[in-house]
């Protein structure tokens, strides 16, 4: 992979892995769990249990609101999951192609969550990978494991 177009953050979840791949394999809880507040909804379609190759639209607002088309392209139950995400539309061929990758693994006291934003694959990784991007998005995933331990820790 090209230098600058991965960021990983992790965080030790008192839960089963199970109990946690649930939320996140089902796209209408993903506005519950985002650290980021870009997103708004699962579009009307979206499948409630995410499955290789499940493709999910998803509203979302940064500023002014737009949407985005997902497809899973990696999937292995309680383990990982992984989708490709696109704007919506015509301009989806020029803008999008980031990856987002959660992996699950059983440790002493829970299930070790790693979220990771790949941009290997983003059409615009040459300007996201330079500057404060990366940063903010470790931030925003930090906040989002944070509230995947609130949900399924209580």
């Amino acid at each position: 992979m090209a230098e600058n177009t991965v960021v990983s953050v992790d965080r030790v979840i008192k839960a089963p892995a199970a109990a946690i791949f649930a939320v996140v394999a089902d796209a209408s809880r993903h506005p519950e769990i985002d650290g980021s507040g870009t997103v708004v909804k699962a579009k009307e379609g979206a499948p409630r249990r995410l499955t290789l190759g499940s493709t999910f639209g998803m509203s979302m607002k940064m500023g002014v609101p737009y949407s985005m088309a997902n497809t899973v392209i990696e999937f292995e139950p309680d383990r990982r999951i992984a989708w490709q995400t696109v704007l919506s539309g015509p301009l989806g061929r020029f803008i999008g192609g980031r990856i987002w990758r959660y992996r699950f693994e059983d440790v002493d006291g829970g299930t070790k969550v790693t979220e990771t934003w790949d941009i290997s694959q983003d059409k615009q990784r040459v300007f996201l990978k330079h500057g404060k991007v990366g940063q903010q998005t470790a931030a925003s995933m930090s906040k989002t494991l944070d509230r995947l331990a609130e949900i399924t820790e209580s």
